[in-house]
């Protein structure tokens, strides 16, 4: 004879009188459901004390480190009433800190605090391309050449003639563009150029001690001779302004013609002779940091501490 099956019942739970979960029994369907409270809300990404020590800084500082402009452009763009603050019209030297909202033309800037390394590329502008964003007349400019940047957008350190050739960089850090910039720093450029003619001992005294040019006086820093034959002369230059043709006015005035001009260094950053024309590369990280005076910040990115790559882009139309 089969001894009956006698099943065994599981007791039921003891609801925790400690737990702050709440249970509750709702008939729906025939069927019971336990609801549970909302689950707790996430810490915030980064943690909550990732800005904690950040101190307020000038809008303009702020922007400029973003790659939006230069400190000066910003600085008209907040005359002109075009950047927010909060709702409310910038001001003049206004700081700004984590939790304010910054509004360019309507549209919200994401804003960056703290040391970031900034990008700098080095490019080896040919003939032919304009140092500009957008050009009436539709000639190619050195922005279609660059690669394009997730965020901010790459700005030019001084400019380079239409049929000016050589070094020009690039950073994606507006305090960086002006501190190379900016004449108080003294950054001095150097150039390659031909001319049609040979220049005498005389010119060259005047060309260093400085002429008058409709804009004010000018100087070279330093002017040598580097050969040539026929009427063709190579000289070596160099000055810590950047005006307008300012090399070819010059020569201009004691009667001579400027045939090419190469810029072969800015700074402490020199052409290097594999980067040929039309050619990009990126400056590795911790040589753009010592660049921008700051420390490397740590986590540094291993892709751009390799040796730099020469590299070529396609104009973008």
């Amino acid at each position: 004879m089969s001894t009956p099956r006698t099943s065994k019942r599981t007791p039921l739970r003891q609801p925790n009188e400690d737990s702050r979960r709440t249970r509750r029994r709702v008939a729906r369907r025939g069927e019971y459901r336990e609801e549970a409270p909302a689950p707790a809300p996430r810490p915030p990404r980064g943690g909550p004390d990732r800005h904690a020590g950040i101190e307020p800084e000038r809008l303009q500082k702020v922007l400029a480190r973003a790659g939006l402009a230069s400190r000066r452009q910003i600085e008209e763009w907040v005359e002109e009433g075009r950047i927010l603050v909060n709702d409310r019209p910038a001001g003049p030297g206004q700081k700004i800190g984590p939790g304010d909202r910054v509004k360019l033309n309507g549209r919200l800037v994401p804003l960056r605090f703290g040391a970031r390394a900034p990008r700098v590329l080095l490019y080896h502008k040919p003939e032919g391309e304009i140092v500009s964003r957008h050009d009436p007349e539709g000639r190619p400019t050195v922005f279609e050449r660059l690669p394009v940047l997730r965020r901010g957008r790459w700005l030019a350190i001084g400019r380079l003639d239409f049929n000016t050739s050589g070094l020009l960089l690039f950073t994606d850090d507006g305090g960086l563009a002006n501190r190379l910039m900016h004449p108080r720093h003294g950054i001095d450029r150097e150039y390659a150029v031909r001319l049609l003619g040979e220049l005498s001992g005389e010119q060259i005294r005047s060309l260093t001690d400085g002429i008058a040019l409709e804009d004010g006086p000018a100087r070279f820093e330093s002017l040598r001779r580097e050969g040539g034959e026929g009427v063709n002369h190579w000289y070596r230059i160099t000055l810590s302004e950047g005006r307008n043709r300012e090399i070819r006015r010059m020569f201009e005035a004691i009667g001579l013609t400027v045939s090419r001009l190469m810029r072969v260094r800015y700074g402490p950053i020199e052409l290097p002779p594999r980067l040929k024309r039309g050619m990009w590369m990126e400056l590795p990280e911790t040589e753009a940091c010592r660049l921008a005076g700051m420390p490397v910040p740590k986590g540094k990115n291993p892709e751009r501490e390799r040796a730099p790559k020469m590299r070529r882009t396609s104009a973008r139309q």
